[in-house]
Formats: structure tokens, C-alpha cells, sequence
């Protein structure tokens, strides 16, 4: 599936980081582009919380969103 802007929200801004919550029916995210969409809008070290496979075995996990070269949005796990 494809990331859906609409499904990404703020949580907390403060001192340049944003919280964000991202829910999708998607079991992974951290394929390469899937946040490409959203490049205006998270910055390097922005964390999101995202519910996955909503769906099917819905599973909560952190992302770290470790590069953003204005093109291209890269995540990690968060751990």
C-alpha cells in the first residue's frame, strides 16, 4: 500500500521536534520512499508512533526519522 497524509497527525511540538501518530492497514513502513510524501513536513529526529497492520495483527511501534534530504524521508525503529 502507499502512505495517506491524512492518516499522519501531530501529537506535540516543542524546541523543533515533533511527536507524530500514523495509523495504517500497511504492515511495514520502513520501506524505502514510504514517507517520501510527507518530506515537507518531518524533519531528522521527529519520532512517530505508528499503529501497523490495523487490519490484520495490529502492532504499535516508535520510528526515529533519521534522514530527510528534501527529497527523500528515510525511518528507523526506534529502540
Amino acid at each position: 500500500m502507499a502512505f495517506t497524509a491524512s492518516e499522519l497527525s501531530v501529537l506535540a511540538y516543542a524546541n523543533n521536534f515533533t511527536l507524530w501518530h500514523y495509523v495504517t492497514t500497511d504492515d511495514d513502513v520502513t520501506t524505502t520512499g514510504y514517507f517520501n510524501k510527507a518530506v515537507d513536513m518531518l524533519r531528522l529526529n521527529d519520532l512517530i508512533i505508528a499503529n501497523v497492520d490495523t487490519d490484520g495483527t495490529p502492532v504499535t511501534k516508535f520510528y526515529l526519522v533519521t534522514g530527510n534530504d528534501g527529497s527523500s524521508v528515510s525511518i528507523t525503529v526506534y529502540s
